[in-house]
């Protein structure tokens, strides 16, 4: 029974078909909303309210053929969406959307899941910049050298902002984390500020709007991806859907107070919550324009870096004076 009880962890639910479900249902829901803002109707004609069509783009890519270029090196070019795929994968499988109680069966709860967790998420920018590297395309080397430039700007604050609940909470556990502000509800409004920069930051990760720099169409052609076709870009265009719900997983977890209740009640909230962040990052994209990577930087280590320090600081002396 323990074994079946983990494969279905695993495989099933918040395993790979949920991912692969959960994670073309929030493009669409980004995709819809997105067109919302700007009045459009978004994907309309695919299933039911569209609701099928990133799915179709996915298995349409899949059908493509695949050109790996003459000059690239063809063993990264190949492999890389893959490992990609399979580090977004692992990082869905710590977060604790089914238990919280370790001696109840939460497979994915340990002792600084949080840091490993934030050290997977850190690892498709890695993989872009090596994909965009491997393919010799300059397009390419212009766009994974922005991907690398923008990481020094925005991970810092990121790692900052979401360790200070971290902090308060008196855990490295995501799971124990979660619990803390179940019981102390009252102490989310101290992470507002975090919460605020780990959006601002979770959106430059994901390359969106006003982050888009990497692969600026209109400037770089596609960027990281100009030489990536048929399954190699639909790996990655899956990678970047489940890496958007694991992101925003992650600041429902530390920032939202987890997902409380067992399996069905657990579900329920992991879903609100995860489209209520992805509803922030639609809107942050919806209001704002393309920036230079320059500006990127500047913004980061001028105005999100200090305001993450400032949390971290009044989270230390709250929790030092006050609790």
């Amino acid at each position: 029974m323990s074994a079946l009880k983990t494969l279905l962890y695993v495989f099933v639910y918040p395993g790979l078909v949920f991912m692969f479900v959960y994670s073309t249902f929030c493009e669409w829901f980004d995709r819809k909303v997105y067109a919302r803002l700007q009045n459009r109707m978004g994907p309309t004609h695919t299933g039911r309210w569209g609701l099928l069509q990133p799915v179709a783009d996915f298995f349409k890519l899949m059908a493509k053929e695949d050109i790996v270029p003459e000059k690239a090196d063809k063993t990264m070019f190949t492999l890389l969406p893959i490992f990609g795929l399979a580090v977004v994968a692992t990082a869905m499988l710590l977060l604790p959307v089914w238990h919280f109680n370790p001696a109840a069966g939460g497979f994915n709860s340990f002792s600084g899941d949080i840091i490993v967790l934030l050290y997977l998420l850190s690892l498709p920018t890695i993989i872009f910049f090596l994909a965009a590297w491997s393919s010799t395309n300059v397009f390419s080397t212009v766009g994974g050298t922005r991907v690398l430039t923008m990481f020094f700007g925005y991970e810092v604050p990121l790692f900052l902002a979401v360790l200070s609940p971290a902090l308060l909470a008196g855990s490295w556990r995501l799971a124990e984390i979660a619990r803390f502000f179940q019981a102390k509800p009252v102490l989310l409004l101290v992470n507002l500020p975090g919460f605020i920069v780990a959006v601002i930051c979770v959106q430059a990760k994901l390359e969106r709007t006003p982050f888009d720099i990497p692969h600026a169409e209109t400037e770089i052609v596609g960027g990281t991806f100009t030489e990536f076709s048929g399954k190699k870009l639909a790996f990655f265009r899956l990678m970047t859907d489940v890496e958007m719900v694991v992101s925003s997983g992650l600041l429902a977890t530390v920032f939202l107070g987890g997902f409380p209740g067992g399996l069905v009640l657990g579900f329920l909230q992991f879903i609100v919550k995860t489209l209520f962040v992805i509803f922030l990052l639609s809107l942050l994209r919806a209001a704002t324009s393309r920036i230079r990577v320059d500006q990127v930087v500047s913004f980061a280590w001028g105005y999100l870096a200090p305001l993450a320090v400032v949390q971290l600081f009044f989270v230390i002396l709250l929790k030092g004076f006050v609790l």
